[in-house]
């Protein structure tokens, strides 16, 4: 009895010990994780914060993040600024980037999508060379090719068409689309194919409804891609009508005085749709994620 009393005190002290481990680690993890939180949240807090304060406060070290003073002049000031042919509408600014960002993402789903599916999911000659060459087209980098698209697409400078065709169809959106589809099973499709479902029918009603984590993956990736497009839209852009967002900014920061509020102010409307986007698909974007990694 006295040798089970003292091995029941051993387990005791055992157990305690490993829930106190694995409390210090929990303890540690989250610490490490606020931390990493604090430190990538902290610029957005600052130019949030910022932008609501008198440009005379802006810039005060650790304490740009106390909000007090707080105006909206910083905003009113923005839509000043931009108010007239010569400078152009910041509502325009605004309603270009959102044509072209939507151009892309819409139009870069269907055809990106439907690309990856060929390939992963239909048997036709040629399929390997094509997707070795999707393989090869992923690490291409765009200013390897600015300037032929340049020289391609001169007659269309000044439009937004210029600003969206060449990124509506993306290697690196097909390549995801495709490890996604691959990894899918193949048994629901074969079903379907029996009960006489064609590769259309099999494309929207199954395979669709299946990818939505990589579909919002993707629209995020493309999003941020094309609402923060900067280059080509410098070498394509030259008038005030067609501009986007980042290249206004851009303009507006080189030919201004440094009012630091207002600037503040122009970054929050530039990332606010960012956000927006984000937080609309991080469910199905971590799915997506997390899917991934059990795959791998």
């Amino acid at each position: 009895m006295r040798t089970n009393s003292v091995a029941q005190i051993d387990n005791r002290q055992a157990h305690r010990r490993r829930k106190t481990r694995k409390l210090v680690k929990n303890l540690a993890s989250y610490g490490f994780l606020s931390l990493v939180t604090l430190i990538f949240f902290a610029p957005i807090a600052y130019l949030l914060i910022g932008s609501f304060k008198p440009k005379n406060e802006v810039l005060s070290g650790l304490g740009g993040f106390i909000p007090e003073h707080l105006t909206l002049e910083n905003y009113s000031n923005v839509f000043k600024a931009f108010d007239g042919e010569a400078t152009g509408y910041f509502y325009k600014f605004y309603v270009n980037s959102i044509i072209v960002t939507v151009a892309i993402v819409f139009g870069g789903l269907v055809v990106n999508s439907m690309l990856a599916y060929a390939l992963a999911r239909l048997r036709w000659t040629g399929r390997n060379v094509i997707l070795g060459f999707v393989v090869l087209l992923v690490i291409l980098p765009f200013e390897a090719i600015a300037v032929p698209l340049y020289d391609l697409l001169n007659d269309y400078r000044n439009t937004l068409f210029a600003q969206y065709i060449p990124f509506v169809a993306s290697a690196f959106s097909v390549f995801l689309f495709y490890t996604f589809f691959i990894g899918l099973s193949s048994e629901i499709q074969e079903a379907a194919r029996i009960d006489g479902a064609g590769p259309w029918r099999v494309y929207f009603q199954i395979l669709v409804p299946m990818s939505r984590p990589v579909f919002a993956s993707v629209t995020i990736l493309s999003f941020l891609a094309a609402w923060n497009s900067f280059l080509f839209p410098l070498m394509m852009v030259d008038s005030a009508d067609v501009r986007p967002l980042p290249l206004a900014m851009t303009v507006f920061f080189q030919q201004q005085q440094k009012d630091w509020g207002t600037i503040f102010a122009f970054g929050v409307l530039l990332i606010l749709p960012v956000m927006i986007v984000y937080l609309s698909f991080q469910r199905f974007f971590i799915q997506s994620v997390a899917s991934s990694a059990v795959k791998g």
